[in-house]
């Protein structure tokens, strides 16, 4: 007899106790330093203009991340800690969705706990939700927005309200940095290329069939095309009602023309400037703080794991491989695609990395690489678990415990701990461009 087919359970409980867990390391000095540091002197004055509805300000950027931090500061005061509560809050979220996209991708609870696990240790996502910047809050709904799509397709009766969801996450992303925008196009166009490969001209008016059973492409259009549309735009209405250069009721077109000049305005060369190639291989991160403050030698160092970010190159390569051979041999109807979790990691690494390949933005820092960096913690979780459910169990067990150990030595200067005093950089700068 055939033994009985394998059922994970969800692992709901372990997702939790990481989502604690990650919170208690956010909260450990997310009030030092007490005063703005690095892009924070950007952004807090700008959720200051729009709590006082005065003006708009540092208007190169979409608003809604600037909203979130005003939030925080309308709530707990215009201190640190409100300053801070929101990206925390939003890196916790970026954690959990992430961790659950994973498991409704692969049914793997190995797949979800180990990329977890990584994200948590990778470096990024905890300095980015220590900082008030905009990029955490991106992050968190982008990585919401899979969650909903993962599940969507698995959970084909919960798909509408899945993909509401998705949908106004998509437009919240791009509403915070506008790096989301081409992830943000990506869940539609899937939708549409697997709908016709399933169904051809049929298509465009059957609710049948994949990805999500029950949901035509016109409606599939209306979540993941209109609602994140209407949803970026819906951010700027409070730029209407500023007592000093508001937009005007027919200049939202216009106010765009005018960020994307902004963006695209060269910008005086900056010492810790870097370029894309360089964010892949780990080589030129930043200092966002390096000075006595609150008593004590301190430095936050934004970098990234180095296990981590070189060990997932590889499995990079290996999922793009696995999705690509997966997806050809499905489109011949050979056999069902068993990696389409692979190609969508490798395909989002990709378009999320491509935009600042082509961005005509001269001056680029490592925090850019925030997004992609959280493809590639997520194709490594990929090519451990299939060494996993192979019962390979060493190297997995072994990254994962090497990345913690990395983590657990960082931590001073990914934090802004006390230090032995200004030369004790030189203990975690190991290549001269990290300095």
């Amino acid at each position: 007899m055939s033994p009985p087919p394998v059922h994970p359970r969800d692992p709901t409980g372990w997702t939790a106790l990481f989502a604690l867990g990650f919170a208690g390391l956010l909260a450990v000095r997310l009030t030092i330093p007490s005063q703005p540091f690095f892009d924070e002197v950007h952004y807090l004055p700008a959720a200051r203009a729009i709590l006082a509805l005065s003006h708009p300000a540092n208007p190169e950027h979409p608003p809604l991340g600037k909203q979130l931090i005003a939030l925080g500061m309308a709530v707990l005061g215009d201190n640190p800690l409100g300053w801070r509560i929101m990206p925390a809050a939003s890196g916790v979220l970026a954690l959990v969705s992430a961790m659950r996209a994973l498991w409704f991708a692969t049914g793997s609870r190995f797949a979800s706990l180990a990329g977890g696990a990584l994200l948590v240790t990778a470096f990024p996502l905890l300095v980015q939700a220590r900082i008030a910047m905009l990029d955490i809050f991106m992050v968190a709904f982008v990585m919401l927005a899979l969650w909903m799509c993962a599940a969507a397709c698995r959970e084909a009766e919960t798909g509408r309200w899945r993909l509401a969801i998705a949908g106004v996450a998509l437009g919240a992303a791009m509403a915070a940095k506008w790096n989301a925008v081409p992830v943000a196009m990506l869940p539609g166009l899937a939708f549409l290329a697997v709908r016709l490969r399933h169904a051809g001209w049929q298509a465009l008016t059957t609710r049948r069939g994949p990805p999500v059973a029950g949901i035509t492409l016109a409606e599939a259009a209306l979540w993941l095309g209109l609602v994140p549309v209407a949803t970026y735009a819906l951010s700027y209405w409070p730029l209407f009602f500023y007592a000093r250069d508001a937009i005007a009721a027919d200049g939202l077109i216009e106010w765009h023309r005018r960020m994307l000049a902004l963006q695209e305005t060269p910008l005086h060369p900056h010492p810790y400037q870097s370029h894309w190639y360089e964010w892949v291989i780990d080589w030129r991160p930043i200092w966002y703080l390096y000075e006595p403050v609150d008593g004590a030698q301190r430095g936050v160092l934004l970098v990234g794991n180095p296990l981590v970010m070189l060990a997932g190159l590889p499995a990079l390569a290996w999922c793009g491989w696995a999705g690509l051979r997966g997806t050809l041999a499905w489109v011949r109807g050979r056999a069902a695609n068993r990696y389409w979790a692979h190609l969508a990691v490798a395909v989002l690494y990709a378009a999320s990395l491509g935009l600042w390949i082509v961005a005509a933005k001269n001056v680029q820092f490592y925090y850019h690489y925030i997004l992609p960096s959280c493809f590639l913690v997520a194709a490594l979780a990929l090519a451990l678990d299939a060494l996993w459910q192979r019962g390979w169990r060493v190297v997995p067990l072994a990254v994962l415990a090497g990345s913690g150990v990395l983590f657990a030595v960082f931590w001073p200067i990914l934090t802004a701990a006390p230090l032995d005093g200004p030369d004790a950089f030189a203990r975690w700068t190991w290549l001269d461009s990290w300095r």
